[in-house]
Formats: C-alpha cells, structure tokens, sequence
C-alpha cells in the first residue's frame, strides 16, 4: 500500500496546533539523502540496533505495506547497517522508506532503488551478525523521540513525525 506523502513545508504551516502540543515533530536536519524516492511517507515501525543488522534485516524480509522502518543504529560512524542488497529488499516487499541513525553502504545501488533512505552518512565496512537489538521499542534521535505506529513524512525539506496520519 502507497501512502500519498505531504509537503513537510505545507504539512507544518497547515497543523500549527500540532506542532505546539507535540502531535507533530521534526526531526533535527542532520540526515543525508538516498535511493530514488526522494518523498515517502508511511506508519512507522521502530528498531533500536548497533553496529548489527540481522534484526534489520528479519523486518525487511517481511512485506513492508507502505510502512517506513525507524532504525536508531546508536549513530554509530564505524559500519554500514544498510546496503544495496537489503535497499533491494525492502524496495521488493513494498516498504515506502528506511530512516536509519547511522550510517549505510553500496550508495549507487541504494540511489537506484525505489525506495526512500535517509541515514547520517555512508561508510564502507560492513556490521556485525549477532542478531542483538530490540523490535518495536521507542528510539530517541535527531532531537525526538519516536514510536511504533506514528506516522512518518520526508521530502527535500525534512522529516516530520505525527502521533497520527496527516490530511490538508
């Protein structure tokens, strides 16, 4: 399932209210651009994970429905917990986009995916295997904190998180 995505810009000037009572928030500008979708918008589902991607990869094995997987990969500078192969995935079982805190790999494969990524930056070295993390557990980064089940919107302007789905 497609959700149609909204302007963060016009998303923010039409629900003032929501942004002053913490209903809708956005993340700090700290997030470089990848793959071909470079506006998507779906639920979110949430992963707390570091310098290990089995458990990322066990979700974008699954069909993805439109929804968008929240990786807090802990900031970490040191590997890639994303790369071509798993983009493939997650374009292949219909996940609208993958916002991760930390870093991916395989950039030009990533750009050639239908998918939207956004991630601190790239790094060539892959994560470890150890399949340790936490599924469906509320992440803190870039100035917020987010939850399985808000709604996530990103475009060339930002990313905007809402307790519930947006309509102007």
């Amino acid at each position: 399932m497609a959700f149609l995505p909204l302007a963060t810009a016009e998303a923010c000037d039409a629900n003032a209210g929501l942004i002053l009572n913490g209903d809708l928030r956005a993340l700090q500008p700290i997030f470089r651009v990848y793959g071909r979708r470079q506006i998507f918008a779906g639920p979110v589902v949430t992963l707390k994970i570091f310098e290990d991607n089995v458990l990322l990869r066990e979700f974008l094995e699954e069909k993805g429905h439109g929804r968008v997987l929240v990786v807090d990969a802990g900031g970490s500078m040191r590997c890639a917990v994303l790369g071509g192969n798993l983009a493939q995935l997650a374009q292949n079982n219909g996940w609208a986009g993958v916002v991760v805190n930390g870093c991916i790999r395989d950039v030009d494969e990533i750009n050639g995916c239908d998918i939207g990524v956004r991630a601190l930056n790239s790094h060539p070295m892959k994560s470890n295997k150890k399949g340790v993390g936490e599924k469906h557990v509320p992440v803190s980064f870039a100035g917020t904190r987010i939850c399985d089940g808000e709604w996530l919107y990103a475009d060339s302007d930002g990313i905007l998180l809402s307790t519930s789905e947006l309509t102007i």
